[in-house]
């Protein structure tokens, strides 16, 4: 399962050079799945510098790269903090978050993330998560279902969708991707069923990861990591998560606005650095994931 498996990394020279990486300095890759980003930083890094990669999927350890600069932890960086510290490291120069679900994971059939493949409704990033796609669909409530449908697949119609699944599941446990399409089949119009099945997906799949949440964490934890200079880069894939990103580095809050002094200064710990980048045209062509990926850098404020 090498990282040919994986996936072409998106805005890989971007996101990298996003980082201004010193030559002597100690990077996160939060998102290690293929390890294409990584390598890269490791291309540009020095003897003495050193990166540190995140990932709770098992299946990445496959990837990992043979380098003594180089240290993976088989956890989630929404621990980055914790981590760090038990290896002694208190700030680092740059982060690093790519936070699309990997080629890898669509394509493992077994791993119930794509909507292509018949199998178990399963959905979780770490296997030793309790928690499954079967779990909710089968075990939430009928109003639980509707919100996390609403707010994660922006679907309008959740309340019939969980209306519909909760009815059905009363005679029969809905255990497979394909008995869950059958269920939902008269939402599904043919001209769009590939797009509503894959915001229902989004929605299960963000809920049983906790995607949002590890996201604010991580997003939190930030600030105290990062050396003055240091750099954050995030690729994200979704507008859920690109609004807390984006939110996040303009007032370091995920709701409401940050207080003023009495001079009108706010306290943000991050400032932006450039523009919103997305991919040319040309990678769109070549990588059809990178066709939602946004790209936003920050560093400390000064």
């Amino acid at each position: 399962m090498k990282m040919s498996n994986y996936h072409n990394p998106v805005l890989l020279k971007e996101s990298i050079d996003a980082l201004a990486i010193k030559e002597d300095g100690i990077y996160v890759d939060v998102t290690f799945g293929g390890g294409g980003h990584s390598k890269e930083i490791l291309n540009r890094l020095g003897e003495k510098g050193k990166l540190f990669a995140f990932d709770q999927d098992p299946d990445a350890l496959a990837n990992v790269i043979d380098d003594e600069r180089f240290v993976l932890i088989p956890e989630n960086f929404r621990y980055i903090s914790r981590f760090l510290r038990f290896h002694r490291i208190k700030k680092v120069d740059g982060v690093l978050a790519d936070l699309g679900v990997s080629s890898h994971q669509f394509d493992q059939a077994e791993r119930g993330f794509s909507t292509r493949f018949e199998a178990d409704l399963d959905m979780r990033m770490n296997q030793k998560s309790k928690k499954s796609a079967q779990d909710v669909i089968n075990n939430y409530s009928e109003e639980k279902l509707a919100e996390l449908l609403f707010l994660y697949g922006e679907l309008r119609n959740s309340r019939k969708l969980a209306r519909t699944i909760v009815h059905e599941r009363a005679s029969k446990k809905i255990e497979t991707s394909f008995q869950l399409k059958e269920v939902l089949k008269a939402y599904l119009p043919n001209a769009k069923e590939h797009k509503i099945l894959a915001q229902i997906f989004q929605a299960i799949r963000i809920e049983v990861n906790e995607e949002l949440e590890v996201l604010k964490e991580f997003l939190e934890q930030i600030p105290n990591i990062l050396n003055e200079d240091g750099r954050l880069s995030v690729i994200s894939y979704h507008s859920l998560e690109d609004r807390l990103v984006k939110r996040f580095i303009r007032t370091g809050l995920f709701e409401g606005e940050p207080k003023k002094d009495v001079f009108g200064n706010s306290n943000e710990p991050l400032k932006k650095v450039g523009k919103l980048i997305i991919p040319t045209p040309q990678e769109i062509k070549i990588n059809n994931r990178a066709r939602s990926a946004k790209l936003r850098i920050a560093t400390l404020k000064g």
